[in-house]
């Protein structure tokens, strides 16, 4: 469904590109033809303007004498059109107009007109282009368009074409020769002019009259122009010249009738009419594909520096005021839970790391049905205060409330199997509960393989995003979640809320909802830093973050309530809940349009400017970066590699967004998807302190 709405809105955005920023914008007269002109028969450069250039001999025939076809080009135009109509109407004259494909799609109606009040009708191309100069391709193109959109508007076909930027025979040049055959081939004759009133140059009324006046008795295919700019001269200057002329004895004539052709105006067949109104019809969902991608592309921009903002300054705001005490030490011995699948590969590094720890500590390693021998594996360590249990296989939250009931003290610790914890690391997660309004404290969870751009994205996400979220959180007192790799907990308020449930994927996020909507505060304190393994593949990221997003959404959805309540609860509803459908679902939604948008201005707009906005974007991105490192005594050296996250790694994370929304909008149930442990942590490193930086 993605793949197929991409291709929908590139194909749309391409037709939109093509129809309005190839457009030949300038005035026919203003382009002249320059070039050889030795392949041009003499029986064309110095014949008359109607030219069909068949296989036998080209034939070019001039209008009757004392007759004048007034052709009109560049329309319709919704302003001076109808004008001209409207004087043609109470003149009684009829004439032909020579229209372009993208104007007949904006205004079909204009042309239904000229066509039902007896004008004929010719076609101009489908983007003003200059057929001689225009490879071969795009001249088909342009035909087989302007066809198309005639016919779907008005049911009629026409095979009279004039070339934009063309005069009359002698100035024609080989290549203009080239175009008009091959517009033969394609069932076209060409109209050429004898007389140009040059009111595109809008010399004043006197002077297009001036220059529409015919010299002599012979007849006249005169050019004039409906559209294309202010036309106000032509209208007064028609108003004027038509009488004279007739009082002068001249006739007015349509194209074929001056030059003695049959009716060449044909109704098109109801397949051609139909394409035609489908094209229209695409044009028009382009355009305003282009609108809405605009708007889409102002708020994508508007949440991007909100959010930018919003984390900045809650950041600094949440570094300055870190640092308070939470009351009397908290020295009470902890009960640390490990869950634990088939961790043989770094459980050994993640309870080592938790009995090093500086505060009184029992370690609970809950097997949960593994196959690869973990149980044993912490078994053989026989290391005092760690504890296993062995149950059948029922998923991660069931391995954590039954290490809840099994833990001896009031105060808990949920670990990770992957994830190493800095001696200090205990001490600093259970700080915050002398405050007895805390009911849980999320820690610092950082990325220990960091090897590889991989790694190193990741390693930009967990401190870029995740860390400056949570400080944010943390001031409005909505932290939706406390992630499963270090998070400090009272097991009073688990209890008081039946424990961890397992109908969402994102146990650690529902938890957490849940602890808020029951009246508890949740913090975040970044001194306690664990380290975690984060997957080393693309395909091992994106089942990951699947499941996290899921997950999410899940229980986005379960504690959607939150929105209406008051207190702690309310907090996270209208705070938490908000931040993160903006920012974490909306945001992401808006990407790929972004995105897409960001090539249709390459192609089609200024490169330059959209390249100095996707520099600013980059700028702002890097700007954030920079902080957030400094916060988190990280050097920022991995920075360098944020350019590529954001061609690679920002677009894998956004399409992880949207096929979680598809799926939770098409009500599938994703199953468990679990890690693959590396065994890459050992003793955890050692970050720089963070003491001090404002």
């Amino acid at each position: 469904m993605l793949t197929v709405l991409l291709v929908g809105l590139s194909g749309a955005l391409l037709l939109n590109g093509y129809t309005h920023h190839l457009f030949g914008s300038a005035p026919d007269g203003s382009v002249t033809a320059t070039g050889p002109h030795d392949g041009v028969p003499a029986a064309i450069a110095d014949g008359g303007p109607v030219i069909d250039a068949g296989t036998g001999a080209p034939r070019a025939v001039r209008p009757k004498a004392r007759t004048i076809a007034i052709t009109f080009d560049d329309g319709p135009d919704p302003a001076w059109t109808p004008q001209v109509l409207d004087l043609l109407r109470a003149q009684k004259v009829k004439a032909t107009f020579f229209v372009v494909g993208t104007e007949v799609a904006a205004h079909p109606e204009l042309t239904r007109r000229i066509v039902a009040e007896g004008h004929q009708i010719g076609i101009h191309t489908f983007t003003h282009t200059n057929l001689s100069s225009a490879p071969a391709w795009r001249q088909g193109l342009e035909l087989r368009q302007s066809q198309l959109i005639l016919a779907g508007a008005t049911g009629v076909s026409t095979p009279l074409l004039r070339p934009p930027y063309s005069s009359e025979p002698d100035a024609l040049t080989d290549a203009d020769w080239a175009s008009i055959k091959r517009a033969r081939d394609a069932g076209y004759l060409t109209v050429l002019t004898t007389q140009d009133s040059e009111d595109w140059r809008r010399p004043g009324t006197t002077q297009v009259i001036a220059n529409s006046m015919p010299k002599g008795t012979s007849g006249q295919i005169l050019l004039m122009h409906d559209a294309g700019g202010d036309r106000s001269q032509t209208v007064a200057a028609l108003q004027k010249l038509i009488p004279v002329l007739k009082a002068r004895g001249y006739r007015f004539a349509t194209v074929s009738d001056a030059v003695g052709m049959a009716q060449p105006v044909h109704p098109a067949s109801a397949i051609e009419h139909g394409r035609g109104m489908a094209l229209i019809g695409a044009m028009r969902l382009s355009d305003g594909i282009l609108t809405v991608l605009t708007w889409l592309l102002y708020a994508a921009g508007a949440l991007s520096v909100l959010r930018a903002v919003a984390t900045v300054v809650a950041a600094r705001r949440h570094a300055r005021e870190r640092y308070w005490s939470w009351g009397d030490p908290v020295t009470e011995p902890v009960s640390v839970i490990v869950p634990a699948y088939n961790e043989s590969a770094g459980i050994e590094a993640s309870v080592r790391s938790l009995v090093a720890s500086d505060h009184p500590v029992e370690v609970i390693v809950v097997d949960d049905g593994s196959t690869d021998g973990t149980a044993d594996l912490v078994e053989s360590l026989a290391i005092p205060g760690v504890r296993v249990i062995r149950q059948a296989n029922a998923g991660k939250p069931a391995a954590l409330n039954t290490g809840l009931q099994a833990s001896s003290h009031e105060l808990v610790v949920m670990v990770d199997g992957d994830t190493v914890f800095e001696p200090d690391a205990v001490r600093m997660l259970v700080q915050p509960f002398a405050d007895p309004a805390v009911g849980a404290v999320s820690g610092n969870a950082k990325v220990g393989n960091r090897g590889g751009l991989l790694g190193r994205w990741q390693h930009i996400e967990y401190v870029v995003g995740f860390n400056l979220d949570r400080r944010l959180f943390d001031l409005a007192e909505c932290m939706p979640t406390v992630p499963g790799a270090v998070g400090g907990f009272r097991r009073g308020a688990l209890e008081r809320i039946g424990g961890l449930s397992d109908v969402t994927l994102a146990e650690d996020t529902d938890l957490t909802m849940a602890l808020c909507r029951d009246g508890w505060r949740v913090v975040y304190e970044e001194r306690a830093r664990a380290w975690t393994e984060a997957p080393a593949s693309l395909g091992a990221l994106w089942r990951q973050r699947y499941r996290w997003c899921y997950g999410t959404l899940q229980a986005m959805w379960k504690h959607r309530g939150a929105w209406i309540q008051r207190g702690q609860a309310g907090k996270l509803g209208r705070r938490g809940l908000t931040y993160l459908m903006l920012f974490q679902v909306l945001l992401p939604l808006l990407a790929p349009a972004v995105d897409v948008f960001a090539i249709y201005g390459l192609v089609f707009l200024n490169p330059l400017r959209v390249g100095l906005v996707w520099t600013g974007f980059l700028a702002l991105q890097l700007g954030m970066g920079l902080y957030a490192f400094r916060l988190d005594g990280e050097k920022a050296g991995p920075l360098w590699s944020l350019p590529l996250q954001q061609f690679v790694y920002r677009q894998l994370m956004y399409l992880v967004v949207i096929q979680s929304v598809f799926t939770a909008l098409a009500g599938s149930r994703l199953r468990w998807q679990r890690m693959e442990r590396y065994g890459s942590l050992g003793v955890p490193p050692t970050a720089p302190s963070t003491e001090g930086f404002p």
